[in-house]
C-alpha cells in the first residue's frame, strides 16, 4: 500500500517510516472495526450513537415547521380579523352617511313644505285682500252710480262737479254758483232775447247762458243734449270756460 503523505515524512529514516505507517494502518483498522457490526462492546456503543444525530435534526425540523405553520395561521387569522373590522367600519360609515343624507332630505322636504304652505297662505291672504278691495270698489261704484242729487241748484252744481271730476274739467262749487247767479239768477229756463247773440238768432240759454253753437261744441258726453238741462248746461259752460279761461273760477263777467 502507498505510504501516507505526512509532513516531514521524507526526512524520517526507514525505521521511523515503518513505525508511522503502522500507526496509520492501525488507526484505519480501528475506524473500520467501529463501523462494522459484531465488534467489541466499545465499538457497538459507538455504532448505536451514530443514528441519534439524524433523529434530533428531524425533530428540530418538525418543530420549526410546526412553528412556521402556527405563525402563518396566526397571521391569516389576524389579516381576516383586520379585514372584518375594516368592513364593519366601512358599513358603519356608509350607514351613518345614509342616515345623514336621509335626515338632510327630510329636513329639506319639511322646509320646502313649510315654505309652500307659507306661500299658499300669503297668496290666499292677497286674494282675500284683492277680493275685499274689489267688493269695496264695487260698493263704491254702486253707491256712486246710485248717488242721487236734489233737484235744485245745489244738486245740479254737485252733480255737474262729479261729472267734471271724471272728465278732468276744472272748476269749484263757488266759481260755478257765482256765475250762475250773475247769468240767470238760478233759473234753468232763462233765455236772453235782446243781446247780440239773440239778434244773430242764437240766444243764450240756461243757467250759464250758453248759445247753441257753444253748447254743441263743448257738450260733455253722458249729459243730455238739451241746453235747458241744468247739468248739461253747467258742464258744457265749464268745459268752454276751461278751454278759454282755464276754469269757470276765472270768469267774473260776461263770457
Amino acid at each position: 500500500m502507498p505510504l501516507p503523505n505526512i509532513p516531514g515524512y521524507a526526512r524520517l529514516n526507514k525505521t521511523h517510516k515503518y513505525s508511522a505507517a503502522g500507526i496509520a494502518a492501525a488507526g484505519a483498522a480501528a475506524i473500520a472495526f467501529a463501523v462494522v457490526p459484531g465488534g467489541n462492546a466499545d465499538a457497538k456503543t459507538t455504532a448505536q450513537d451514530l443514528p441519534n444525530k439524524p433523529v434530533a435534526l428531524t425533530s428540530q425540523k418538525a418543530d420549526a415547521q410546526a412553528h412556521h405553520e402556527a405563525l402563518v395561521k396566526q397571521s391569516a387569522l389576524a389579516d381576516q380579523q383586520a379585514k372584518q373590522e375594516a368592513a364593519e367600519k366601512k358599513a358603519a360609515a356608509e350607514a351613518a352617511k345614509k342616515k345623514a343624507a336621509e335626515e338632510a332630505a327630510a329636513k329639506k322636504a319639511a322646509e320646502e313644505a313649510a315654505a309652500k304652505k307659507a306661500a299658499e297662505a300669503k297668496a290666499a291672504k292677497e286674494r282675500a285682500f284683492k277680493q275685499a278691495a274689489s267688493r269695496s270698489a264695487t260698493r263704491i261704484e254702486t253707491v256712486a252710480a246710485e248717488k242721487t242729487y236734489p233737484d235744485n241748484l245745489d244738486g245740479w252744481i254737485r252733480e255737474s262737479l262729479d261729472i267734471m271730476k271724471k272728465k278732468g274739467i276744472p272748476g269749484t262749487y263757488e266759481g260755478i254758483h257765482r256765475n250762475i247767479i250773475r247769468e240767470s239768477g238760478g233759473d234753468p229756463r232763462a233765455i236772453n232775447n235782446w243781446d247780440i247773440n239773440a239778434q244773430n238768432g242764437v240766444p243764450s240759454k240756461g243757467l250759464l247762458q250758453v248759445i247753441a253753437p257753444t253748447f254743441k261744441a263743448y257738450h260733455v258726453e253722458g249729459t243730455a243734449w238739451d241746453a235747458y238741462d241744468p247739468v248739461a248746461n253747467i258742464t258744457a259752460a265749464c268745459n268752454y270756460a276751461a278751454d278759454r279761461y282755464g276754469s269757470m273760477d276765472n270768469v267774473n263777467g260776461p263770457y
